[in-house]
């Protein structure tokens, strides 16, 4: 079992850091009253608003940033600002032992996955996959429901996913635990053959991605499956899919048929649709977890991610 970090209290400060590409600076800011709200003081890194090209400043920048906040006692948790690109460019010089030492809140999503299997892989933490401030918390889009699952930061909750929340379908049946691993389709694809890449095995795979067309969705999950990790993991948890129509070519398999192709004869719990990844709401998971999947009632219990 990984680490779960200590909860927050009203009156802790949060770190802000752009460990990707340079966030919306207005929405950012827009943002920061939402962390008012629940009680937390705000620390931005010193390169929150740096910008090198596509990046929020240098490989160094960023890496500064985190590991400043992972070694500051008085930070008591991590929300990325944004994702973007770019994670991954220094994965192989985080400090881990720095959050293995003082197990801390990490929160964030999309290119934040790279930084998701790091640290769980290696520091042996939980970590939170969940909207980030610019990118969503800072939007008029933000809707009560994402807002609602930063409670979980503060006390243990163990969390429940059902139709009530969004419509689900399962592709195959069964129930499975494990703990819950995974995120971002492309970023997990993108670290396959690296120490970095994702262990699914005996494990629960959350997968989901944002603009990326039906033939693109295919080549990835081909790539998982000739990788063994969709064999291996222990069910399928399929978040949101994101404007995954065709662009390029107007003949083309739906979502739906490359989903089927690849997780539809698994033999193993696989249910689609969960509000989780580029979407509102944005259903909020700690990764690290032990959970349920459930694919004849469609349900996905989750353990609490914080002590």
């Amino acid at each position: 079992m990984r680490i779960r970090p200590p909860r927050l209290q009203k009156g802790d400060t949060i770190g802000i850091i752009s460990p990707s590409s340079p966030p919306n600076l207005e929405s950012l800011q827009r943002s920061l009253s939402f962390l008012e709200r629940l009680g937390l003081n705000v620390k931005m890194g010193k390169h929150v608003e740096s910008k090198h090209g596509y990046l929020a400043g240098t490989d160094e920048d960023r890496l500064s940033d985190l590991h400043e906040m992972l070694a500051d006692p008085e930070i008591k948790g991590i929300i990325c600002a944004g994702g973007g690109y770019g994670a991954g460019r220094y994965a192989d010089r985080i400090d881990v032992q720095l959050m293995a030492e003082q197990p801390k809140i990490l929160w964030g999503y999309s290119d934040i996955t790279y930084l998701h299997t790091t640290i769980g892989q290696y520091a042996n933490v939980v970590t939170f996959h969940g909207p980030m401030l610019a990118s969503d918390v800072g939007l008029d889009t933000f809707q009560d429901l994402s807002a609602k699952m930063f409670n979980q930061l503060f006390e243990p909750i163990e969390l429940h996913y059902s139709e009530a929340i969004s419509p689900l379908t399962s592709l195959g049946g069964g129930v499975a635990q494990g703990e819950l691993v995974g995120g971002n389709l492309s970023l997990l694809v993108s670290a396959l053959g690296t120490k970095f890449e994702i262990d699914t095995r005996g494990k629960l795979l959350l997968i989901e991605d944002v603009d990326e067309e039906p033939y693109q969705i295919d080549s990835m999950l081909n790539q998982l499956r000739l990788a063994g990790k969709l064999n291996e993991a222990a069910g399928i948890v399929v978040g949101d899919f994101a404007r995954a129509e065709p662009k390029k070519r107007k003949e083309t398999l739906s979502l739906e048929e490359v989903l089927q192709h690849y997780l539809g004869d698994l033999s193993k719990p696989v249910v689609t649709g969960f509000k989780i990844g580029h979407c509102e709401p944005h259903f909020a998971i700690p990764l690290g977890v032990e959970a349920r999947l459930d694919g004849d009632s469609k349900t996905l219990t989750i353990l609490p991610g914080v002590e």
